[in-house]
């Protein structure tokens, strides 16, 4: 199937994983990285569970601290 990553068009597996593509997306410092799906933000907690559909857009956002 097709997927949009970071504005990328993917070929992946049927119904892959949110961390099955964080895995195949080698991921830095995936325990800090924020995953939307379709502008909506996913819970960690269904990382593993949540599978991924046709053309769904999938963004890693990462948010740093720090400033003045």
């Amino acid at each position: 199937m097709v997927i949009t990553v970071a504005g990328d068009k993917k070929e992946v597996k049927d119904a892959i994983t949110v961390s099955e593509l964080i895995v195949q997306e080698n991921v830095e410092t995936p325990q800090y990285v924020t995953v939307s799906v379709n502008d909506d933000f996913i819970d960690k907690a269904e990382f593993d569970t949540y599978a991924l559909k046709e053309g769904d857009s999938v963004e890693f956002l990462y948010f740093m601290g720090g400033g003045r």
